[in-house]
């Protein structure tokens, strides 16, 4: 029962860590740099040249193996 309430009571907290974002604090957030992929085409180039070598995706669409047998 401690166990439980314990655990409740530190899943509360993480949740309460939560912050909202007021809107003139929202231009910091959408600076190019702070973007999973700030260059998306790199990003994208990468992926291509990963697939090319290896013949494997990372949890892109898709499906099979590099090896031609699907």
């Amino acid at each position: 029962m401690i166990r439980a309430l314990a655990g409740l009571l530190l899943l509360w907290l993480a949740c309460t860590g939560c912050a909202s974002v007021r809107p003139w604090e929202r231009d910091v957030l959408a600076r190019p740099d702070m973007a999973w992929d700030p260059d998306p085409l790199g990003a994208e180039l990468g992926k291509h040249i990963q697939f090319s070598k290896e013949g494997s995706l990372d949890g892109g669409p898709g499906g099979g193996g590099g090896c031609g047998c699907n």
